[in-house]
């Protein structure tokens, strides 16, 4: 079983309109919290981090 979680900014009342992620050591899952019983995406751990680095950095670009 994955361990979901959500972003602390979520908003009140457990906000439900967010992504959560779940990590595993060569992936990182994501889905919608509104739908959490639909499908995911999953991405290597390699992708997921320069998709987080591209949007850390203010100029996130095509990969």
């Amino acid at each position: 079983m994955e361990n979901w979680r959500k972003s602390s900014y979520s908003g009140p009342g457990g906000g439900d309109a967010c992504v959560e992620i779940a990590d595993a050591p060569t992936h990182v899952s994501v889905r919608d919290s509104k739908t959490p019983t639909r499908a995911t995406l999953t991405f290597p751990v390699s992708d997921f981090t320069l998709f987080l680095g591209a949007l850390k950095s203010g100029h996130p670009k095509r990969l």
